[in-house]
């Protein structure tokens, strides 16, 4: 930690694209939570609060292949900026969800937000290694593991106890402004976010993803980087049903859904500090994200049998360890491996691939819930999780054998 706090001290331009980071992954739980608790009251049902988390990921997945083909002809932090900018008109459209019959306000309102982070997002991881010199890419990916981490933790309890204090409409507010603090930090950026292009450098959206396709399927290990994420995004529809578990289960109401995602964020938080830095290339990197996917299945499946709701929080935080170590790991993989040509589309595909997951996982946690009851699918989807890391490890045996060579 006092390795990344150094990094931020004397790298400024890193330093305000973390901050932006901060300030919008805290804002967007602090809207999030009393969204799903207000949906929860309105609908006494967990398939709203499915369809919105999946209309977030399912949005930001469908629009991925074309951000990405952006993110590599476009200047990335314009994109950034643009982007921001949107999600926080977006957010205040938040504020006209007072009643069953609004519910679908929250759903475009969530779905608009994804879009425009649909572009932010691969423009952001893409343009990282442009930021900090290479012998700093793996702890700055260590540092923006902790920032989305630390803020899920932070945005989501305090998002719980607003929402009790002061209501949704306070809580929806401070997410608009966040993201327009985020724009006015990343735009303050001078160094560049990509390298210099050549003229002839911009093929047509077409032969752009053609091309990328091309460079991943010629290298194992990208797609085994790309196939890395879905491991811990199965375990994630469970997601869908922390209200249900803090309302239902647990009858500890809105501060109770607020804890159990803080709980996800202190383990995405410490996830990448302790694993973060030890996936650096050859056999250690696979091993590191197979036991990191296991782990966090098989911790959701425990969690499936919580006596008490404070017990489920503690597994719900041991669990996202490993979550954050695999999200963090398999990033820097791909960016050591990917060239900055193509890197834009790659990132693109990885966060393509993993939300799609996420969403089809949501959506079938939100249509069980009316007829299955909430322990028994909390622990399928661990169940889920642990099955493909065993997949993934299978698939992944003679990588294991190679070091990770760079090819930025």
């Amino acid at each position: 930690m006092g390795a990344g706090l150094d990094l931020l001290r004397r790298n400024r331009d890193f330093r305000r694209v973390f901050l932006s980071s901060l300030v919008t992954s805290g804002g967007d739980w602090f809207a999030l939570i009393p969204l799903l608790a207000l949906l929860r009251d309105l609908t006494h049902s967990g398939l709203a609060g499915g369809l919105v988390l999946a209309a977030d990921t399912a949005v930001f997945a469908l629009l991925s292949p074309y951000a990405g083909t952006l993110a590599d002809r476009l200047d990335r932090r314009r994109i950034i900026v643009v982007c921001e900018g949107l999600c926080a008109g977006l957010a205040l459209l938040l504020l006209a969800v007072d009643s069953r019959s609004t519910v679908w306000v929250a759903v475009v309102a969530v779905g608009g937000i994804a879009a425009a982070k649909a572009f932010a997002t691969p423009a952001t991881a893409a343009a990282t290694p442009n930021l900090v010199p290479p012998q700093d890419l793996a702890l700055a990916n260590v540092m923006n593991g902790v920032a989305w981490g630390s803020m899920l933790a932070v945005g989501a309890a305090l998002g719980g106890i607003a929402t009790a204090l002061f209501g949704t409409s306070t809580c929806f507010v401070i997410d608009a402004v966040s993201f327009v603090l985020s724009a006015l930090l990343v735009a303050r950026c001078r160094v560049p976010f990509q390298q210099q292009r050549e003229t002839g450098e911009h093929p047509g959206f077409r032969d752009a993803l053609h091309e990328a396709l091309t460079f991943a399927r010629s290298d194992r290990s990208v797609l085994a980087l790309l196939a890395a994420k879905p491991g811990v995004a199965f375990a994630n529809g469970a997601l869908v049903l922390f209200p249900l578990l803090a309302v239902d289960v647990f009858h500890v109401g809105a501060t109770g859904i607020g804890l159990l995602y803080a709980a996800r964020g202190v383990g995405a938080l410490i996830g990448p500090l302790l694993l973060g830095r030890r996936g650096r290339g050859g056999a250690a990197m696979w091993w590191v994200l197979a036991a990191a996917m296991t782990s966090c299945g098989l911790l959701y499946v425990i969690v499936a049998s919580a006596p008490v709701f404070w017990v489920a929080v503690l597994l719900v935080a041991v669990a996202h360890l490993g979550g954050g170590a695999n999200w963090t790991i398999s990033t820097y993989g791909l960016q050591q491996r990917v060239p900055d040509r193509v890197l834009g589309r790659i990132s693109s595909a990885d966060f393509m691939i993993v939300t799609l997951v996420i969403a089809l996982n949501q959506v079938v946690a939100g249509l069980l819930s009316e007829a299955v009851g909430t322990r028994l699918l909390v622990g399928a989807f661990g169940a889920a999780s642990m099955a493909y890391a065993a997949v993934w490890l299978t698939g992944t045996r003679n990588l294991r054998r190679t070091p990770l060579e760079t090819g930025a």
